[in-house]
């Protein structure tokens, strides 16, 4: 189970598969600096879509700007 400031019912070989594909994206795409790794903005990304929440409350959860999320 994946946790942010709730559980997400997901496997952890999920969150690694979506963070690799994220890291190679950034690396082909010559990507500077992110606010978030990989890792974590692939928990976001699976939590809005798992739990459907709304920017807001990832920006808060994650202690981001709505713009990041």
């Amino acid at each position: 189970m994946l946790v942010y400031p709730s559980a997400i019912d997901l496997s952890s070989r999920t969150l690694e598969h979506l963070s690799g594909l994220l890291a190679g994206h950034r690396r082909r795409i010559g990507s500077r600096w992110r606010r978030l790794t990989c890792g974590r903005q692939a928990l976001l990304v699976l939590a809005h879509l798992r739990c459907g929440d709304t920017y807001a409350r990832l920006a808060a959860g994650f202690r981001v700007g709505i713009a990041t999320v």
